[in-house]
């Protein structure tokens, strides 16, 4: 029987409710399909440990979790700590030195939700956004000078490299060319950022060239966000920056919802490191210990590391049963509108799993 490793890290917040359900409901699913087993290390690394030892993780915390199959991550930020420094300290931490450079984000409509884009389109949402993981906005590039006087300056610089673009795009299109449609969309705004922008357009000009059977075409992110609200069905594939794709999969997520019910993968799709998996919700101190944490997003995004395992029957399986659990109102947490809380939609996935016939 094959035994995988995952390195469990809850990070901050609810992150620490939702990823302990995701490794009980793993756990079930494993013991309900016979062929694999699950070895979890678990990690207390975020806010917490920051206040203890002045960093989000030890110095060698990558070299801990190099060699798992996959990474389990809950969220990462904390009232007591500035942004910058979780987000840096922990999650970009792991994704740049991992080369996580393809971050996938599906969207779907699950059963028993209603997605406020009803009205506008008889379909159901079905997208995918490939968000380029590792330069852009987020590329670390940039300092402040004459701090505290009046001339004070501060700048990011947004790092776009030929390679960096070639790589995403070709995994974009690859992925849209799996995809029923075959349509990809590539987001832009070379009109107003006449450098990096371009490269981009240029690059991607390039690589569809290599996929003839891709339908693809160009708009700029700013329109994108209205052709998401007002033309939906038109939309399969869509691959974008890191900040623009930062941003356009926060609004698919609650187009379908709630982000509490939205997953991610960070892949290193070389497979030399291994892959990040995780809700995109945030931290949410606000309902921390309130035991009403969604944890379907996480739910969803253990799918995602099933199938990058090569576990394809059983992250079928689970999906299935998440689908069930949402399709019964009893079960929706109160960013659904329900009253369920984290324990009960963690039982209910579990039972689904074992109820299951296929």
């Amino acid at each position: 029987m094959k035994t995988y490793r995952i390195a469990a890290i809850p990070g901050d917040g609810i992150g620490t409710e939702v990823v302990a359900a995701g490794v009980e409901v793993l756990e079930a699913l494993a013991a309900r399909c016979g062929s694999f087993s699950f070895a979890f290390d678990h990690f207390d690394w975020g806010g917490e440990y920051y206040k203890k030892h002045g960093v989000m993780m030890p110095d060698d915390g990558r070299e801990r979790i190099r060699h798992h199959d996959a990474i389990l991550f809950g969220s990462a930020g904390h009232p007591d700590i500035p942004d910058h420094i979780t987000l840096w300290g922990l999650r970009l931490a792991i994704c740049q030195p991992f080369d996580q450079y393809a971050n996938v984000r599906p969207t779907r409509v699950l059963p028993g939700i209603t997605s406020p884009l009803r009205a506008v389109s008889g379909k159901e949402l079905d997208w995918v956004i490939v968000r380029e993981n590792s330069e852009g906005e987020y590329a670390g590039v940039g300092g402040r000078v004459h701090r505290g006087l009046p001339l004070e300056a501060a700048t990011d610089v947004s790092i776009l490299t030929r390679g960096g673009v070639e790589r995403i795009m070709r995994f974009a299109f690859r992925l849209a060319q799996s995809r029923p449609r075959k349509l990809l969309t590539v987001v832009t705004k070379s009109n107003a950022q006449r450098h990096a922008m371009v490269l981009w357009d240029e690059v991607a000009a390039g690589i569809a060239r290599e996929f003839p059977d891709v339908t693809w075409d160009k708009m700029l992110v700013d329109a994108m966000t209205m052709r998401m609200v007002l033309r939906p069905e038109s939309i399969d594939t869509v691959v974008a920056t890191n900040l623009h794709a930062d941003i356009l999969s926060d609004l698919a997520a609650a187009l379908a919802g709630s982000l509490g019910i939205a997953p991610t993968a960070n892949l290193n799709p070389e497979r030399e490191f291994p892959s990040m998996f995780e809700p995109i919700h945030g931290s949410a101190f606000d309902i921390m210990g309130k035991g009403i944490a969604n944890p379907v997003g996480t739910f969803w995004s253990a799918v995602m590391l099933l199938e990058h395992l090569g576990e394809g029957a059983a992250a079928a399986r689970l999906m299935r049963a998440i689908e069930r659990v949402t399709a019964e109102p009893r079960w929706h947490t109160p960013d659904l509108g329900g009253k369920a809380t984290t324990a009960e939609v963690t039982r209910a996935t579990i039972e689904a799993i074992a109820a299951a016939n296929d």
